[in-house]
């Protein structure tokens, strides 16, 4: 396949990088090269937007050549690109979208990276943790004063079919009409298709204001690159901070078919509504279209089996009726709004959601730690899912993260151990993922980047 290049461009930020001084530029480019490999590498990620790919590695290696360099100016700043995705150009210039996001990503990178370097930042205590998310996205004017609830974040996969697609698009659209405002992941499939709803709902309604927000990481942007509907993107520094940015901005999550990054997402949230007292005022609703009924069954079953029966009180599951579900997410956030007004709780964060520091610190899918992960039914069922929400992480990282795949590259498919009973659910769950074509995109068969090791 022959890969277009744009040899040579230059693009201007629309508003506020102009802020960023020269020495914060210059320290970033000269004082802190690995910094500036990470913003090079996200910037080439956002210019691949709408990629039908979700291969990081292939397209670090199709675009090794790409180049890109901040030039600080008495006018603001520029950057000059080489060798850069045509896709993200018409013409010769940069769609404003894209343009956007590629400015999005730097100032989150320098303002992440400054705070973490100046020690500005507390990430040793679980409130200091919630601090830096909060800070992150007050920098990126997500959080806004003085608004009534409205945010849904959305989950499901990036590799989905047509009908699921659809579906997803449709609800989005039942929400718009409503007045809801999206939250996702930023990518494709499922994460594209509330949002795309949610527009032409938001315009039946003649509202022009509405809000798609596209939260992502460094390490999963390559594979799921933000879609062309995202109007406010936000970079977190891990994936751990990022699914702390989703819960503390939801006021509803609606989850949709997907594979082992939205399990390892339904975990998460999962393992913090288990944990005793903790704060359970969070709908979640799983919506599916009814031909893919058999999905939430299977899923539910192994959240059943595995976490115990009180598990299913925490969410509710919608097949078909699009307009049901964007119905329940409206009366959902309603009950939210009454519950902060009474609390005296903000509408735009939520601080009184309480989160474990086992949840908050970064889980690095090594081959070691990955063996070292206890899954056996023994272990509080919230301590359980946030192991489970792990080895889920583990896997995303072995199929699509370039440091992943390098890994397992290099010394072979991780393994995963625990009690046999929990391993044959674990077995099930993951065949039919990949049965599913939930796993990877283009790949077929699918290798599995883990095996796993009944004890």
């Amino acid at each position: 396949m022959t890969i277009g290049k744009i040899t040579r461009a230059s693009v201007r930020p629309a508003s506020g990088l102009d802020l960023l001084s020269h020495e914060e530029i210059s320290g970033l480019t000269r004082s802190h090269p690995e910094v500036f490999r990470l913003f090079r590498n996200v910037a080439l990620a956002v210019l691949n937007t709408d990629s039908v790919s979700d291969d990081g590695d292939r397209l670090l290696r199709d675009y090794h050549d790409f180049v890109i360099r901040l030039i600080p100016q008495s006018r603001g700043l520029k950057l000059e690109l080489e060798n850069a995705p045509s896709a993200a150009f018409v013409d010769g210039r940069m769609i404003q979208g894209v343009r956007n996001h590629v400015f999005a990503a730097l100032r989150d990178i320098v303002y992440t990276d400054h705070k973490i370097r100046g020690r500005r930042f507390d990430l040793d205590t679980p409130e200091g943790v919630t601090d830096a998310v909060f800070r992150i996205l007050r920098n990126a004017g997500v959080v806004r004063p003085n608004e009534a609830p409205n945010l849904v974040v959305c989950w499901g996969g990036h590799s989905i079919d047509r009908i699921e697609y659809d579906y997803s698009k449709e609800v989005g659209y039942q929400m718009g009409l409503r007045g809801l405002d999206i939250v996702t992941g930023c990518g494709p499939g499922a994460m594209k298709g509330p949002m795309k709803g949610a527009a032409v709902g938001h315009a039946k309604q003649q509202i022009r204001d509405g809000r798609y927000i596209g939260i992502t990481e460094p390490g999963i942007i390559a594979s799921e690159p933000p879609n062309a509907i995202v109007n406010e993107l936000v970079i977190m520094p891990d994936i751990e901070k990022r699914l702390e940015a989703f819960v503390r901005l939801a006021h509803c999550i609606v989850v949709f078919p997907g594979g082992v990054g939205t399990t390892e997402e339904i975990l998460y949230v999962l393992s913090l509504l288990m944990d005793s007292g903790r704060d359970k005022h969070l709908p979640i609703i799983f919506a599916a279209p009814e031909s893919r009924a058999d999905y939430f069954e299977s899923l539910t079953g192994f959240l059943e089996r595995t976490l115990g029966p009180d598990v299913r009180d925490l969410y509710q599951v919608i097949c078909g009726r699009p307009d049901h579900v964007a119905r329940e997410a409206r009366q959902a956030i309603s009950r939210v709004q009454r519950h902060r007004g009474k609390t005296q709780e903000a509408y735009y964060y939520n601080w009184s959601l309480n989160i474990a520091p086992h949840l908050q610190e970064p889980f690095i899918p090594s081959h070691e730690n990955m063996a070292a992960l206890r899954l056996f039914r023994d272990l509080p069922p919230h301590q359980l899912a946030s192991q489970l929400r792990c080895a889920f992480s583990g896997i995303v990282a072995g199929n699509v993260k370039p440091d992943g795949i390098e890994r397992i590259a290099r010394h072979g498919p991780y393994q995963l151990r625990g009690e046999p009973g929990l391993m044959t659910e674990l077995d099930d769950l993951l065949q039919q993922f990949v049965t599913q074509g939930r796993m990877k995109l283009h790949e077929h068969p699918y290798q599995p980047c883990y095996q796993l090791v009944p004890e």
